[in-house]
Formats: C-alpha cells, sequence, structure tokens
C-alpha cells in the first residue's frame, strides 16, 4: 500500500473491509484481521480513520450516496409514480445482489456489537428509503394508482419486503438472490 495516494488508501481500506463481509460466516471483523488483509499494521489503518465505527461509516456513506443517488435519477427521468416505486424496488434488491458484502451492513448482522450510532444511522436510512417511496406512491395517487391514506402503510410495506429479501440473501449465504421471483412479487405489491 506504500505506494498509493493517500485517498486511495482510505478506498482500498473500505474496499477490503466489504470485501471481508462477503463471507457469509458473519464472523466479527477485527482491525487485526483487516489489516492483515492488507498486509500492513493496524497504526496504518488509524491513520485513515479514528475507529473501527468510522470505516463502516465509511461504508454506509457509500450506500447512501449509491441508493439515493439512483433514486433521484429514477424520480427524475420517470413521470408514472407506479414505475417509479418499481424502479427504486429493483435497484435496491439488485444493489443488494452485486454488494453481498454491504448487505450484510444494510441489514445490521455486520453491526451487531459496533457502536450503536452505526445502527441508528441504518434506521435513518431505511426512513429516507420509505420517504423515497412515499414520493412514488403520491404521485402515484395523483395518477389514479391508489389513495392518500395507503401511502403510509404501502412504503412501509416495501421497505419490508425490501428488508425480508436482504436478509434472506444474507442467511442463505449469499446463494439466494434478492431478485428472485421479483417481477411477479413487485407487481403483487404494486397493484392497485
Amino acid at each position: 500500500m506504500a505506494s498509493t495516494k493517500p485517498g486511495q488508501r482510505k478506498l482500498q481500506i473500505l474496499q477490503a473491509l466489504a470485501a471481508m463481509l462477503e463471507h457469509p460466516k458473519g464472523e466479527k471483523i477485527t482491525t487485526a484481521a483487516l489489516a492483515a488483509k492488507l498486509a500492513v499494521s493496524e497504526a496504518a489503518l488509524y491513520r485513515h480513520f479514528a475507529s473501527k465505527a468510522q470505516m463502516f461509516e465509511g461504508l454506509i456513506e457509500f450506500i447512501e450516496s449509491s441508493v439515493f443517488g439512483v433514486c433521484n435519477q429514477i424520480t427524475e427521468r420517470e413521470d408514472d409514480g407506479v414505475a417509479q416505486a418499481h424502479a427504486m424496488l429493483q435497484m435496491l434488491l439488485l444493489f443488494s445482489a452485486n454488494n453481498p458484502g454491504m448487505t450484510r451492513v444494510l441489514i445490521g448482522d455486520a453491526l451487531v456489537g459496533e457502536d450503536e450510532r452505526l445502527q441508528l444511522r441504518m434506521n435513518q436510512f431505511y426512513d429516507k428509503v420509505e420517504l423515497a417511496f412515499k414520493g412514488a406512491l403520491r404521485v402515484a395517487v395523483t395518477q389514479g394508482h391508489g389513495r392518500e391514506e395507503d401511502v403510509g402503510a404501502r412504503a412501509s410495506l416495501l421497505v419490508s419486503y425490501v428488508t425480508g429479501r436482504w436478509h434472506r440473501f444474507a442467511k442463505s449465504g449469499f446463494r439466494q438472490h434478492p431478485a428472485e421471483n421479483s417481477a411477479l412479487q413487485l407487481s403483487l405489491l404494486l397493484a392497485a
């Protein structure tokens, strides 16, 4: 790692952490194991991150910027509210499939025993996802699909569906694809 630029080292640490999270056994990741994977000392890790919690926060920031960046693109390019919700659901499932290590962060597995502010931050993430679904469902209501009084419950149901698929993916050792059978399931969830 000595020949890399300082900003790249941080990224390398986060990539190594995410790769370690891809192992389905779910063992607790220590800074010693992370340092060994990168062939550096633990002190080298702490030159870039003040704590392991900050490393996890880096992964959460990546998740947030990726997911909400795409959500914004979906709402900008798609006028139909049901299509927005469908695209967001599909994106969340595929994000998990493409980032198995991040799935363990999304469901909180990787955060067990870590600083509780990390789980609080993930709870805020779920709230923001639910708000994105509410926005899409409100657009759908204005287009004659569904009822305004059902928007909150439907958005909550969509978040529960996604987190359930993420859990199943992680608990299957990343063998059961989160988007498996999703076309039919999403059409049922989004039916008027």
